[in-house]
């Protein structure tokens, strides 16, 4: 049997014992955070704090190096989902990375 099969098994039988009342459900809380917008000043250092060119950012945040120029000139502004990249490499401590876009 395959792990997928018996993780799908477990699972299942877990359901079926709290519907009878024979043992409580797992219960997981999240607590998402409202995702921080950044200025146009503070997307550039940063990227520059991480030691990026604006094109490996682009690569990084997967968008193109013109979009990187447009939201550091504040021409533009990220999206939801490119904030949350932003917050994650803001959080990041950087010494001696070097960054490197595959081909």
């Amino acid at each position: 049997m395959s792990s997928l099969f018996d993780d799908l098994k477990e699972g299942l039988e877990e359901a079926i014992a709290h519907e009878n009342g024979s043992k409580m459900a797992k219960e997981r809380t999240y607590m998402i955070m409202p995702v921080r917008e950044y200025s146009n000043n503070e997307i550039k250092e940063i990227r520059k704090k991480a030691g990026m060119t604006q094109t490996v950012f682009a690569s990084y945040m997967g968008v193109s190096k013109k979009t990187v120029e447009a939201w550091e000139g504040g021409r533009t502004h990220p999206t939801g989902p490119a904030f949350r990249l932003i917050n994650i490499l803001d959080g990041e401590n950087f010494t001696e990375t070097q960054f490197v876009v595959a081909k």
